[in-house]
């Protein structure tokens, strides 16, 4: 499930960045679009702590087995959402500011 998360994390930031040569071939993002990419990116970036934090510790959240070996990046996943969601930790904001930045700056 790392490979998954690594996949995700890098997903979210090829959409986040573009050279800028780039940027002004390609259409430019709403202000909403970008937060939306910071949220996604921060949402990711969570989860990542989260699964290093949970493999850590040595009880079960929930008794152990084979299912919650498979199922509890997914839960990691659905945590770091739930944070970004509620706010996170401003991650996504310092990024959608910096995306909207680099997206005027490449524009003039």
């Amino acid at each position: 499930m790392d490979g998954l998360l690594d996949a995700q994390m890098h997903a979210a930031m090829l959409s986040a960045r573009s050279a800028p040569g780039e940027m002004q071939a390609r259409q430019a993002r709403t202000p909403d679009q970008i937060r939306a990419t910071a949220q996604d990116f921060e949402a990711v970036f969570l989860a990542q702590v989260l699964e290093a934090m949970m493999g850590e510790t040595t009880q079960s959240s929930f008794g152990g087995g084979p299912g919650e070996a498979a199922f509890s990046s997914m839960l990691n996943e659905e945590y770091a959402k739930v944070i970004t969601r509620a706010g996170g930790i401003g991650l996504a904001d310092s990024l959608a500011r910096e995306m909207l930045r680099y997206q005027e700056a490449g524009q003039s």
